[in-house]
């Protein structure tokens, strides 16, 4: 098919019904591949070396995305044009953006992330390889895609090594957690499934200390200075309830964001925000 004179391809049925599977976490999880909608996401995707398999595009917007369709031409990744209709079948969104991926699942381990894992060097994957583990956020029960996805932009944005998506936690790959994320989920590695207390143990053994979120905690992140500029691990809490008292207890220590306006509390996401961006400016002020 010619659309203003990019050729692309149809896809056939089996194409399409398999990305409109990945519309259900069952079908992701059985299949390992999920959905990337929207430009940018799209775009970031396309940039990490043989996650996209297949880039579908409306027609009508086809030539808004020659950049994306020559991205996905240098890694040999087939290019679809689609109808708005059936485009919609595999977006959740009431209104589509006109470009979605199926991307391949990006599977990383704790051990991996942290350096305790044994590995063939010719076979390590560079893009999870650290020398020093500074700065890591680990997400304690999140159930909102939407936080989710832009607590992972915010770890990106502040330059943090990893996050960590405790059991119980929000699939990574939602559709919702993905769009989130504006790309971010391609930049980092994300580790999920991972017992919360398994999790803090192995950062501290990695030399990172853990300080947990908590409102009414005695320590104020304005007091840490010092304490900021060591390795650390940030633990996030439900966006409902926190962190458990059993929770905090694990942690080396629990700080809270001082409020100096009338709110009563801040959102989960822009906590994460506020202690990541702490943490990276004092890592760096002291380097």
């Amino acid at each position: 098919m010619t659309t203003d004179r990019i050729e692309l391809d149809e896809p056939s049925q089996a194409v399409l019904r398999e990305a409109r599977r990945l519309l259900r976490r069952k079908e992701r999880k059985e299949i390992g591949e999920f959905l990337v909608e929207g430009r940018q996401a799209v775009r970031e995707a396309l940039k990490a070396p043989g996650v996209v398999k297949w880039l579908f595009i409306r027609w009508a917007s086809a030539h808004d995305n020659v950049d994306l369709v020559e991205l996905a031409r240098e890694s040999d990744v087939p290019v679809y044009a689609v109808s708005e209709q059936n485009l919609a079948t595999m977006s959740d969104t009431v209104t589509p953006q006109g470009v979605i991926a199926v991307a391949r699942n990006i599977d990383v381990s704790l051990s991996e992330v942290l350096g305790t894992k044994r590995k063939d060097p010719s076979k390590e994957k560079k893009k999870h390889r650290r020398k020093d583990v500074g700065l890591i956020v680990i997400c304690a029960q999140i159930r909102d895609p939407g936080n989710a996805g832009t607590v992972i932009r915010c770890a990106d944005a502040f330059g943090a090594d990893a996050v960590i998506l405790s059991t119980d936690s929000v699939e990574v790959y939602n559709p919702k957690t993905v769009r989130a994320s504006v790309g971010s989920i391609f930049h980092l590695p994300i580790v999920t499934g991972v017992d919360l207390e398994q999790a803090i143990d192995a950062c501290r053994a990695a030399g990172l200390q853990v300080f947990a979120t908590d409102g009414e905690a005695g320590v104020d992140l304005s007091d840490l200075d010092a304490e900021l500029s060591r390795p650390t691990a940030w633990v996030m809490g439900n966006e409902a309830w926190g962190l458990p008292s059993e929770h905090l207890a694990l942690a080396d220590n629990t700080v809270a964001v001082p409020i100096y306006g009338h709110a009563e509390s801040l959102n989960l996401a822009t906590a994460a925000a506020i202690c990541l961006y702490a943490s990276a400016s004092a890592q760096r002020a002291s380097n």
